[in-house]
């Protein structure tokens, strides 16, 4: 995954996801790599929420 400019930032995808963690020894499909990344999407934006509500 490459950064093309410090203030434009990549959403990582399911292919550079599934990368990621096969080079940990987790291997998934497409599909299993999109839904990991959806819920850590989701748990990102409940904690800044939560923290932004303080």
């Amino acid at each position: 995954m490459e950064w093309n400019d410090e203030s434009e930032q990549k959403k990582l995808c399911p292919e550079d996801a599934m990368r990621m963690l096969k080079s940990e020894g987790i291997d998934l499909d497409i599909e299993q790599a999109a839904e990991v990344l959806f819920l850590l999407r989701k748990i990102a934006n409940i904690a800044v929420s939560k923290y932004l509500e303080r």
